[in-house]
């Protein structure tokens, strides 16, 4: 392709980001949209299967991944593992191991053969990434929710990459499977560690900075996502892996920082990921998003309710039983809610599984498509449940 015409493409990915909250704005009268959703829509509208716009290609594909990558990053660098420490994360990854059984067995008496693995973890996923602006515009996390829909949404968005690393990875490293369970071992240790006394010294030169042109704390992160993810694709596993134990320890690293300034360097983040790269990945799912496959195919769209009820039930069914006691009312209904909101991770997980003949590409468009829908109306439904506005709260100065 010219480079002219990859211009224009980057331009109108770009464009479609930017109209994507205008848009969301325009109907708030009537509903509230995630942004993410919107992005998707735009990015169908776009692609090859509409307007013909946008075009899958290796450059855009790898400004997506990218846009992924800042995604998991994000998603690991939110949480605060001192809040989510005791009961909420063992009750998260108890509800996870329950999912993910409950799943397989599900899918193994269903006679989904050699696919059980792969789409029991689609299935068994939260995507954290993707309902944290939500919750935090809404004010959820500051509230009882925060500390166990943090923990809910760690484990089913790293229990799931990791197994898909460790099971469905291509990478020929002699020591691959060392490797994997080191990055692993990485955010393990990085979360066990977060509650040490923090370092002076490294505060005080991340503080110096926070104000100049050096932002040493932007750039390390930035340097620790783009090495993580280098290892991760080095040896052959998924990047949201590598890019989520780079999150982890960023936030460790970064505890060193007093509370405001550590809010600062999560605004600049955040402008960075939500602002530009993150916004790209959604859209360029949108394009590359096979909706004739999906449409020739009635039992393929027959699938998406199948779907979109398997996620309800097998993490929100789960998560609202195990939250009995800790949280309740409308909050324990807007967690298991949330829980079952899954979006990344069913694109990894069913892409992974049509590029290896487990599934027929009409299959993994139908559990993309349950995703989507899962995004509009889960998190919508548990805000509403919980009683809590769904339009954006305003935040403090930093």
């Amino acid at each position: 392709m010219d480079l002219d015409g990859l211009s224009v493409q980057l331009v109108v990915l770009a464009l479609a980001a930017v109209a994507a909250p205008l848009l969301v704005d325009r109907v708030e009268r009537w509903v509230r949209l995630p942004s993410v959703v919107v992005e998707i829509v735009l990015g169908m509208l776009i692609g090859p299967q509409v307007l013909g716009v946008v075009q899958t290609g290796p450059l855009l594909e790898t400004v997506s991944q990218l846009g992924l990558a800042m995604l998991f990053f994000l998603a690991g660098y939110e949480i605060d593992f001192r809040s989510v420490r005791g009961r909420p994360i063992a009750a998260a990854a108890v509800g996870w191991l329950v999912s993910f059984g409950a799943a397989a067995g599900a899918l193994w008496a269903l006679g989904a053969g050699a696919a059980v693995l792969i789409l029991a973890i689609g299935v068994c996923s939260t995507a954290l990434g993707t309902i944290l602006p939500i919750a935090r515009d809404s004010g959820l996390l500051a509230g009882p929710v925060g500390p166990h829909l943090m923990a809910v949404g760690a484990v089913g968005e790293f229990a799931p990459i990791a197994l898909l690393a460790l099971f469905y990875s291509e990478g020929h490293h002699s020591g691959k499977t060392t490797l994997v369970i080191a990055l692993v071992g990485l955010a393990v240790a990085a979360a066990a560690l977060g509650s040490l006394k923090r370092s002076a010294r490294v505060g005080r030169l991340l503080s110096a900075t926070l104000g100049t042109s050096a932002q040493l704390a932007v750039r390390l992160s930035v340097l620790v996502l783009l090495a993580a993810v280098l290892l991760a694709a080095e040896i052959g596993v998924d990047i949201a892996l590598g890019a989520f134990a780079a999150g982890v320890c960023m936030h460790l690293l970064l505890s060193a920082l007093d509370d405001r300034e550590e809010a600062l360097v999560q605004s600049k983040l955040d402008g960075i990921g939500f602002g530009a790269v993150v916004p790209v990945f959604f859209v360029y799912t949108g394009v590359a998003f096979d909706l004739d496959e999906l449409l020739a195919s009635p039992a393929a769209l027959a699938l998406i309710p199948v779907f979109l009820a398997a996620f309800a039930l097998v993490r929100g069914v789960v998560t609202w039983a195990l939250a009995r006691g800790a949280l309740a009312g409308g909050d324990r209904g807007a967690l298991a809610l949330f829980a079952a909101t899954q979006l990344p991770i069913v694109v990894i997980a069913s892409s992974t599984a049509a590029e290896r003949g487990l599934v027929d590409a009409s299959v993994a468009a139908a559990m993309v498509g349950a995703a989507m829908v899962s995004v509009l109306v889960f998190p919508l439904l548990g805000l509403k449940w919980a009683r809590r506005d769904t339009a954006a709260v305003a935040a403090e100065p930093i």
